[in-house]
Parts: structure tokens; sequence; C-alpha cells
């Protein structure tokens, strides 16, 4: 499978290219340049997986056999997930009123992020030990992406992870997690500032192509394809969870709410749709709610200041998956993309265009969002007209993440 960029000059890479660049050379984010399409008959078998089989099979889907084959692939996310806590790697909790609860936060760290980057960081050992290669992973962090890595890549020795703390503004057992590690390949630095402004010299570094090649660069944040792909795991397996039988014509519709930050679970579960997953999108934001802006009004501009919550790993201004969101929205028109994000770039607010921003709303698998605070989380409500639901609000902000109801 090929890869592109959302904005369309950078050449497109296979999977190992994508995996290794984080940013495309043009500033873009790497996509699949096709999306297969699943049929009832696949969803059908991939409905009695496992989670770690959910992940193999679309990994297998999306990478291709010709760079990892299949035993090899399935030994890596084995080992991947040999360290988590359940047996199911992932667990769905039953509530009342078809209400569930996915449990995402069964990793060392207890984030979410545990999942999809013990997967990338065996996919990058594969192809390191296999070139001779060593990398340098840069990581900017709110709080869960910094721990997570770490934990995911430390002791490598073809490996080194610089990760950027933002001083006080992740929560003290994020810092711990970080700051405690001793292994010679891990680097953390506090930094001054947000995330979201440690984000812009990261992304100004990797811009350089040059540097990035000679020093060997690339990044672990959900820039990272390999991130978005085994997040497309969550999706599926809470779907199937919550769907006792798929005789049914058509099949039903799971609604799968996503608190979100930099909108990579968002994507994650975009792309489920696009290829035959039947499941409406709510998203949940906290007060910093420009992706709610966006849906809502064709908003996607800054606020003032970065707004603090409980939920501080959340605490996200510039959600820059939301790019992969508006190339998914304009049919992949890479033109319409790029000239989105350099203006946003360049004058920190855009308005969608009515045409784009009018495609949230003529597709059924998209909900309209109201955003309500809740001690420092969100709870989701729907408008009046969608029918009666139920909103839930998890115990642990964000590791605890995901509701699917029937």
């Amino acid at each position: 499978m090929w890869y592109v960029s959302t904005r369309g000059i950078a050449p497109r890479v296979n999977f190992e290219g994508a995996l290794f660049s984080g940013y495309a050379p043009d500033g873009g984010l790497f996509m699949p340049e096709e999306l297969p399409q699943l049929n009832r008959e696949t969803l059908c078998q991939w409905s009695t997986l496992s989670y770690p089989g959910l992940v193999k099979e679309l990994c297998a889907l999306f990478i291709g056999s010709e760079l990892i084959p299949k035993d090899d692939l399935n030994d890596l996310i084995d080992r991947a997930f040999s360290r988590f806590r359940h047996r199911e790697v992932v667990h769905l909790s039953r509530l009342r009123n078809g209400l569930n609860v996915l449990e995402l936060w069964h990793g060392v760290t207890y984030a979410f992020k545990d999942l999809s980057l013990s997967c990338t960081a065996q996919f990058l050992q594969y192809f390191l030990e296999k070139r001779e290669k060593h990398v340098t992973v840069v990581v900017g962090t709110s709080g869960d992406t910094g721990s997570a890595a770490i934990e995911s890549v430390q002791g490598a020795k073809n490996m080194d992870i610089i990760v950027l703390l933002p001083k006080g503004h992740c929560t003290k057992i994020q810092e711990l997690q970080m700051t405690t590690v001793l292994k010679e390949n891990v680097h953390v630095f506090g930094v001054e500032g947000n995330s979201d402004e440690l984000d812009e010299p990261i992304k100004t570094v990797f811009a350089d192509v040059a540097f990035v090649k000679k020093h060997n660069l690339m990044s672990l944040n959900s820039i990272n394809w390999s991130r978005v792909l085994v997040q497309m795991a969550h999706h599926f397996f809470a779907y199937f969870q919550c769907t006792p039988s798929l005789d049914m014509h058509p099949l039903p519709l799971v609604e799968v709410v996503v608190p979100t930050g930099a909108a990579g679970n968002l994507v994650a579960g975009c792309i489920a749709q696009k290829i035959g997953l039947p499941i409406r999108l709510v998203v949940a934001v906290n007060r910093n709610d420009i992706i709610h802006r966006t849906v809502q009004q064709g908003d996607f501009s800054l606020s003032e200041a970065v707004k603090s919550t409980l939920a501080s790993a959340m605490d996200i201004q510039v959600p820059y998956n939301m790019e992969r969101v508006f190339w998914l929205l304009s049919g992949s028109d890479s033109q319409v993309t790029r000239a989105l994000m350099e203006q946003f770039e360049r004058t920190q607010s855009v308005n969608l265009p009515k045409e784009l921003h009018s495609k949230w709303w003529e597709r059924q698998d998209y909900e309209k969002m109201a955003v309500m605070e809740y001690d420092g989380c969100c709870v989701e409500l729907c408008p009046g007209n969608c029918g009666p639901r139920r909103g839930s609000v998890t115990g642990i902000p964000r590791t605890a993440r995901g509701r699917g109801g029937g």
C-alpha cells in the first residue's frame, strides 16, 4: 500500500516510509492513497476476533506482507501486548441502558496510547534491525504521549528518544513517569510553554528535510500514521462487542463517543467508517473546544489561550490530525487541504468553505455536537432531534476513554 501527503506535493511512500517520516516533507500528514473496502463477509469473519487479532488484520491490510510477512507481523503484535495487565488487552464494560465503556487503560502507563505506541515501537525495531540503522525520536507531549513513548522504546539500542515536557502542564504522575526512567537512550527536557507552543519548533525541525535526514530524526506523536492505524482497532473491537448479531440488514449502527485532544483517535474512527464499519462518531472535548467550533460553525481558529482542565492531556488548541479529517471530507483533495492548513499556519484562523463544512451534515455517520463542561472533563450531549441518548463521564481523564452504545 502507498501513502500520500495530505498536501499533495511530497512523493508517495510505503508504510516504512510513512512510519519513519512523521510529517511529510511538504508539511502534510501521510494517508493511504486508496482505502480498502470491507464487505459484510469480512466484517463477519472479524467479529469473532480478539482485540490483538483485529490489530493484526488491520495492520496486515495497511502494511503489506512484502514489508512485514504475516508471521513476523503477528509476532511483533503479540510482543507489543505482552505486558498489558488485562488478558483481553482491551475490555468492554457493560453499563445500563445500552451504555458501554471501552477500557483502554490496561497498558504500563495507564494511557490509551500504550496500545498504539507499543505496536509502533515493535514495527520500528523490526525495520531498524533489518536496515542496521539508528534513529532519534523527538516527542512533544501534553502528558500521556511522552510517558507511553518512553515506555515503548526505553532500553532500545537502535533508538534514542527526546521528550519535551511542558513544565506545569502535565499531571504529577505523568511527569514522574517521564523523569524517573534511567535508561541511557531516554532524554527528557522540561520546557516553557504549553504543548501547542512546543509543537511549533518540532514542526519547524521536521520541515528541514536535510537536517532530519542527517540526524535520522522521527516523531512518535499522533502525526505518525502507525498510531492512527492501530487505533482503528479500538473502533472495530467496540463495534463487534456491542453488536450481538451481524445478520441484520442493514448492519446495526453503534455510536462511539471519542474524547479527544489532537484528534488522532477521531481520524482512526473516520477511516474505520470509510472502509465499512457502521459507527456514528460523537466527539467530546473539554474547554479547549476548537474541534467543537469547527464542526458546529466551521470556525477552525485558536482561542486566546489554552485553558487548564483536570484532563490536562486534552488541553490542546492545535489538533493537528484535523488536517487528515479535512482531507477525508474534501474527497482526498490535497489542494483544498493545503490551502486551509497554510492559511491556518499563517493566521491561526480559518473559516471552512461552506461546501466543505456542509459535508459534516450531509453524512449520516456524523453527529451534531453540544458540549457541557463537567469537573474538567466533558459530556457530549445529543441535540433534541437525535432521539434519546445518554452521555457518560469517565472517572479517569484522558486515559479511560471511549463509549459505544447500541
